[in-house]
């Protein structure tokens, strides 16, 4: 009898060490959420995948009619909650990270942008946003699409998250390298993917 008791005790003293606290605590409540990450994409190419010929630049003197410098639709999610706006910044990375786009004064509640954003300072979607002026191998508002006929270059798309609803320092006269400072100072966050063209 004794001797069961004795049995009895040690198993039990044994289960009561291979439980730690950690473990015990684990079983007995979920695991908390964890916040998405900031991440941007497109409807048009996976990232590092090849830009559709749509969104080429018009100004390279070629005539394929396939190229209509239409910018591509990007959404993103998982920004900072402390967002107050958003901007977007295109750079050929191959050509000195040449600024090709860069629109601002997004607003917060935004989350895409649609295919071929109008070259206008002001383009009506999406609404209040704001475009800086390209001066280079084309001059217009907004969106300049790749121009690199002869070598296949890589275009970075960046957005912000901006600390400030509207960046009120720029305006219709502002550079792209200016306005990209600005993003730069006011930016909590970003994301970013890579095409080829």
């Amino acid at each position: 009898m004794r001797s069961a008791r004795i049995a009895l005790c040690a198993l039990l003293v044994t289960g009561a060490v291979g439980i730690s606290p950690a473990a015990a605590s684990s079983t007995s409540s979920a695991p908390s959420e964890t916040r998405r990450a900031f991440a941007l994409s497109s409807a048009a190419f996976a990232d590092g995948g090849v830009i559709p010929k749509v969104h080429e630049c018009t100004s390279g003197g070629g005539s394929d009619p396939g190229k209509r410098n239409e910018s591509p639709p990007l959404t993103w999610s998982g920004a900072p909650t402390a967002a107050k706006s958003y901007a977007i910044v295109m750079r050929d990375l191959d050509n000195a990270s040449l600024i090709h786009w860069v629109i601002y004064d997004i607003a917060a509640n935004t989350t895409s942008l649609p295919q071929n954003v109008a070259h206008a300072y002001r383009p009506s979607a999406p609404a209040g946003a704001r475009q800086v002026y390209y001066r280079g191998s084309a001059s217009l508002y907004g969106y300049q699409g790749p121009c690199s006929p002869s070598t296949v270059n890589t275009y970075e798309f960046v957005v912000h998250a901006l600390d400030q609803a509207s960046l009120t320092n720029l305006n219709s006269n502002s550079s792209t390298r200016t306005a990209a400072r600005e993003i730069a100072a006011a930016t909590i966050g970003s994301a970013k993917i890579t095409g080829e063209s």
